[in-house]
């Protein structure tokens, strides 16, 4: 009896042994885990920051839904090479060079060529004239007189008097122009330059 009591101990231990070794590689696969993700952020940051460096500051700009878009691309590579076990830093890095050689190759072609400017850019509307509704264009941009008052209301607008214009961005951005009724003057040819009315 006193050695099957002992031989249950011993196992009892082993058993607590291999939990204990077993806890102790998973720990050490947990670290090595997540110094492997801290690396890979690293040169990712890294990566973004120097392209970013070489391409300019407009990589980051909404601009235009091209601009848009290639933000969000330049994030889904940068989240699918941190948290993707099949996808190498280095492949990340690579989808990255590509993003911005192809933004900084549209912004060339959009700066010299109209019709490449054309395709790749929307152009803004006109929702508001001074106090007026444009129905007709808020139809056109699929937006409702709720969400239009809604963008009023963000802008701190207090009455339609005070609205000057209102213009959707090419980047879906609502701006809105207003002022006290006694100030200055909307200069139009500035302001609405290449605005659909």
């Amino acid at each position: 009896m006193g050695r099957a009591t002992t031989e249950s101990c011993f196992s009892k231990i082993d058993i607590d042994r291999s939990c204990f070794c077993a806890i102790s590689l998973d720990m050490n696969e947990y670290i090595s885990e997540l110094l492997n993700l801290a690396g890979s952020a690293v040169v990712l940051l890294v990566a973004i920051v120097v392209i970013t460096r070489i391409v300019g500051l407009r990589s980051f700009t909404k601009m235009s839904g091209f601009d848009f878009a290639l933000t969000v691309a330049t994030g889904s590579i940068v989240a699918s090479a941190l948290l993707s076990p099949d996808m190498p830093v280095l492949r990340g890095v690579a989808g990255l060079v590509m993003i911005f050689a192809v933004q900084w190759t549209a912004a060339r072609l959009r700066s010299s060529f109209e019709p490449v400017r054309k395709v790749i850019d929307n152009t803004p509307l006109l929702l508001m004239k001074g106090p007026h509704i444009l129905e007709e264009n808020l139809l056109a941009a699929r937006m409702t007189r709720s969400d239009l008052i809604a963008k009023l209301r963000e802008a701190n607008v207090l009455h339609t008097g005070q609205v000057r214009a209102v213009v959707l961005e090419t980047t879906g951005d609502v701006s809105v122009l207003h002022g006290d009724a006694d100030g200055p003057a909307l200069d139009w040819d500035m302001m609405l330059d290449g605005v659909r009315r």
